[in-house]
């Protein structure tokens, strides 16, 4: 039996992972906003559930939650850093502000929960971090640059974190979702704000995609519960995960692009060396 500590557990991914972790008998904190939705949380189970209203924001509030939860559990095995939310807009349309609003979720509080969990993990010699990223993490395409900045960072926080705990007993998966069927490209998508019209062949069209397709995207959120928990039980679990067929394309896409982008600046590239040495 596993030890869960999953933040964002009213609905999307988060709610999937929760409900079927609980479902193979593993014990599950779950973060929520809302105290309401924490406490729904905690009555369906009351000896292997415990909701826990938590502010992402607030750092000190996150130690007080992980505390909690070791005290309660005994132990956290698994720590899925899970909440977060969208955003579309021209870079330049993107105030300081809603960058900032944006980052404190996305990639803040994943950092502040890890400094509250690694020290018992690595006590422990055990433990696994999930960090739920995105393909556009991976795959960047316009309206979705300060979002996919993000997980960018995210990506890299959690493959570099994979290096140095490893020796230590740990594991790092980086989850990299397509479009899953929850609420993400509902109200809930935030906007950049400013609209400039010069973007509107461009930029905007990402909130239009997104929207025109909320409720009918390819994946389903119960299978990408399902996966995660097969990787959680892999004795070598992959650094990176992509979930869904339309991950891998746009994955894939974007590494041949990449990769035909090197072998077209080559000979540049490699004009920059000292002279006389091998390269």
């Amino acid at each position: 039996m596993r030890t869960w500590f999953i933040t964002g557990i009213s609905g999307g991914l988060g709610q999937s992972l929760a409900q079927a972790a609980l479902a193979q008998g593993d014990r599950v904190v779950g973060t929520s906003r809302s105290a309401e939705a924490a406490a729904r949380f905690s009555a369906l189970d009351p000896e292997q559930a415990l909701g826990l209203a938590v502010d992402l924001r607030d750092e000190a509030a996150i130690a007080a939650a992980v505390a909690q939860a070791e005290k309660w559990s005994g132990g956290i095995d698994v720590l899925v850093n899970n909440a977060g939310y969208g955003m579309t807009g021209a870079i330049e349309e993107t105030s300081a502000q809603a960058v900032e609003a944006l980052f404190a979720i996305n990639l803040f509080a994943p950092l502040a929960l890890l400094r509250a969990a690694l020290p018992a993990m690595r006590a422990r010699h055990a433990g696994h971090v999930i960090f739920i990223t995105s393909v556009s993490g991976l795959a960047p395409w316009a309206g979705t640059g300060i979002y996919g900045a993000s997980k960018f960072a995210l990506e890299c926080i959690g493959r570099t974190l994979a290096q140095e705990v490893a020796p230590l007993g740990l594991r790092v998966t980086n989850v990299a979702p397509g479009g899953l069927r929850t609420a993400f490209a509902g109200a809930g998508l935030a906007d950049a704000g400013e609209t400039i019209p010069d973007y509107a062949a461009t930029a905007h069209q990402a909130r239009a995609i997104l929207t025109a397709k909320a409720g009918d995207e390819p994946n389903d959120p119960d299978k990408a519960a399902q996966a995660i928990l097969k990787v959680v039980s892999m004795a070598q679990p992959p650094r990176v995960l992509l979930l869904g067929a339309d991950a891998l394309h746009y994955a894939a896409d974007e590494l041949s692009t990449l990769a035909a982008d090197f072998a077209r600046a080559r000979e540049i590239t490699l004009s920059v060396g000292i002279d006389g040495e091998s390269q």
